[in-house]
């Protein structure tokens, strides 16, 4: 079997952890819990005939990407990147983080996940950045921890992504 360490990246308050508890439990709570440093949840997946555990580092969220976090990601062979669709803000977070994690782990694959996609009527993310990105080889998938639309999806995704630099040798395998 294979393992994977995979991070959950981006600004305060934008789901991180809401998506985790989705993905691992297929849970949703309306509770609001801040992450204090980093928590580490597992779930093992099937993709094909490979069996992979996932080791999930929810990493806390800050308007700030302190020092600290970057040892966090360390022995990441990807990471989901969160924006909240209802807060900008957010979004352009979350460009400067992806350079910043490229910076420190070099190219693994990556999923930026739009979340809360069940806010239509408050979203606040225009198509044509989100376009941009697709554009320049992105992988963006629209979620909702609440209804848990595209969550498994963008979790199996990424260990796809992360399966296949092993094969290609690109990426660091944590097997």
């Amino acid at each position: 079997m294979l393992q994977k360490k995979v991070c959950m990246v981006g600004a305060f308050a934008t789901g991180k952890t809401s998506l985790v508890e989705r993905f691992v439990k297929s849970i949703y709570s309306e509770i609001y819990q801040t992450t204090v440093g980093v928590k580490i949840d597992k779930k093992t997946v099937n993709l094909g005939k490979q069996e992979v555990n996932i080791i999930l580092w929810d990493i806390h969220g800050e308007d700030e990407f302190q020092k600290v976090r970057m040892s966090y990601l360390r022995g990441s062979s990807g990471y989901l990147l969160v924006v909240d669709g209802t807060r900008r803000y957010t979004f352009d977070k979350a460009i400067v983080l992806q350079h910043r994690v490229e910076e420190t782990l070099g190219p693994v694959p990556f999923i930026l996940l739009l979340n809360k996609s069940d806010l239509t009527d408050e979203w606040d993310i225009d198509e044509g950045a989100i376009a941009s990105l697709s554009e320049k080889g992105w992988t963006v998938i629209k979620t909702s921890a609440k209804t848990g639309l595209g969550v498994e999806e963008a979790f199996l995704i990424l260990a796809e992504k992360m399966i296949e630099g092993i094969n290609a040798g690109t990426t660091k395998s944590d097997s």
